[in-house]
């Protein structure tokens, strides 16, 4: 299990799994503390957090475990939704609203967005209220604007690709990231990072395990990122 930079993720105390945390799955934020806790002992045994699978609601209990450190990172985002609803389908805590309550709560320095197109006007409301830096796929950076310096927490929805690539996803938007494209942005992160996750797999609309692989294939590179 080696990354592209030629770490072998699969040497002892590299990269460990822990068992699913016992989640309800209740609406609301019902499960928001147990994530936090969680994500919390990782950090007390001075190890780094990658979370697989859930949807994106689960970033902010994330970030609130880090901010109860006193680390407060950039946050490198990657989805074709922006997710800086107010409020959707009337709730404050769904999982198109994790942005603005991580803003909110100043749980971050900076909020780095790469691959959206689907901004509407609500939310480009909400982009210039929070000084979000959107990066929309017919205006993609050349070069992330992140410095050496900056710590990173790297939020990954597997949305922000292109359906061709990753079908097994709730919310399909033609139009997105390649891989190439997407594993050539982390690889120009030289500051340290922190913690990730990889949202919004959808393995029943993963029929022939394509996105499952692709999955794989970003826990190797991300891990790599954590590791080194």
């Amino acid at each position: 299990m080696t990354s592209e930079a030629g770490l072998d993720l699969s040497a002892p105390g590299l990269l460990d799994f822990l068992p699913d945390l016992p989640l309800s799955n209740a609406a609301g934020d019902t499960d928001f503390p147990a994530i936090q806790s969680g994500i919390d002992a990782v950090l007390a045994a001075r190890s780094k957090p990658l979370l697989i699978g859930g949807d994106h609601s689960v970033s902010l209990p994330a970030l609130r475990a880090f901010a109860a450190r006193d680390i407060q990172p950039v946050i490198l985002h990657f989805d074709a939704h922006p997710d800086l609803y107010d409020r959707f389908d009337g709730s404050p805590w769904s999982h198109a609203c994790p942005f603005s309550r991580i803003l909110e709560e100043g749980l971050a320095t900076r909020l780095i967005q790469i691959g959206v197109r689907t901004a509407n006007a609500h939310q480009r409301d909400q982009i210039e209220r929070f000084g979000v830096e959107c990066y929309e796929m017919k205006a993609l950076p050349d070069r992330l604007p992140i410095e050496a310096s900056e710590t990173v927490y790297i939020s990954f929805d597997m949305d922000a690709l292109d359906p061709s690539i990753a079908p097994g996803v709730s919310h399909l938007e033609p139009g997105g990231l390649s891989m190439r494209q997407a594993l050539g942005y982390l690889q120009q992160i030289r500051g340290p990072v922190v913690g990730a996750d990889i949202v919004e797999f959808n393995p029943d609309c993963d029929p022939t395990g394509m996105t499952a692989s692709t999955v794989l294939k970003l826990v190797k590179e991300i891990g790599g990122l954590l590791a080194r």
